[in-house]
């Protein structure tokens, strides 16, 4: 599988599988999609929306079958008390650097690892600024990235104006930016500039989800005519050929097939431009 590369030199497989609301089911999907060939895979520490111990209980298996934990690459989150329920796998309490540590320490026991390959802010505190909160727990991801724990960092849910603070002011850049990717805000193409401009990955997620509109635009089905594939592959096509790390969350064997075959597809410049512009 081909990779993106950070301007830390550690390279992300293209492709990622999403463990968002799998819950119960989430280890038998794991398992699937490592079975269709995924070999990065996104989770949080936040009970409501991921099962992250389950997404650990899969990895087990996974390396009984072969696939061992230096064959993956896995991501998860630090997410803050506003974005948990009752089960907070912290002290909500303590001072936050304090709750970024014990979700670490949390998520190290889910997945039975002694790293993270990649650990995220799952959103900042402040809507358009960055709130103190939110340096206080940049101050502990840099922490976790100094010392060899996470080998990178990032923020997720993020706006140009918060990514390009971050990118500023702190003494360690992010890595790696998720963002849920509008085709009617450009693509997330404010943030996308700012990734590209100081070697941050992007990760783009609800790229169908966000976009079913897109999907049933004839243009795109006649693109994916002609690369005799599906509207989805094509959209995920995009954002590859654009400098994106897709993530689906699909639960059909099938259709992880059908995703990671996309190396196969080549849009022209002309569909790529037409595709960035196809909802603005």
């Amino acid at each position: 599988m081909q990779t993106l590369t950070a301007h830390n030199g550690v390279p992300i497989p293209h492709f990622m599988y999403g463990t968002a609301w799998k819950q119960e089911d989430t280890g038998r999907y794991v398992q699937l999609a490592v079975q269709a060939g995924f070999r990065a895979i996104d989770t949080a520490n936040q009970i409501i929306h991921y099962h992250e111990a389950l997404l650990g209980e899969a990895l087990l298996a996974l390396a009984k079958q072969g696939v061992t934990r230096d064959q993956l690459f896995l991501q998860t989150k630090f997410t803050p008390v506003s974005g948990q329920d009752h089960r907070t796998p912290y002290d909500p309490m303590a001072p936050v650097a304090e709750q970024v540590a014990q979700s670490f320490e949390s998520s190290l026991e889910h997945l039975h690892a002694d790293s993270i390959d990649s650990y995220i802010l799952h959103g900042p505190y402040g809507r358009w600024g960055l709130d103190k909160e939110d340096w206080e727990v940049w101050a502990a991801l840099e922490k976790l990235y100094q010392a060899g724990r996470a080998g990178m960092i990032g923020v997720s849910n993020v706006q140009a104006l918060q990514l390009q603070l971050l990118c500023e002011q702190a003494k360690v850049k992010p890595m790696v930016v998720q963002n849920r990717c509008y085709a009617a805000l450009g693509w997330d193409h404010a943030v996308r500039e700012i990734c590209r401009t100081h070697h941050i990955v992007y990760q783009g997620f609800s790229l169908l989800t966000a976009n079913r509109g897109v999907l049933h635009d004839p243009e795109v089905g006649a693109i994916a005519k002609r690369c005799k594939t599906g509207p989805a592959q094509v959209i995920f096509r995009f954002a590859q050929q654009v400098g994106m790390l897709p993530l689906t969350g699909t639960t059909n064997a099938q259709r992880m097939k059908e995703d990671l075959d996309i190396d196969r597809v080549e849009l022209s410049k002309e569909e790529i431009a037409r595709i960035e512009t196809i909802a603005v």
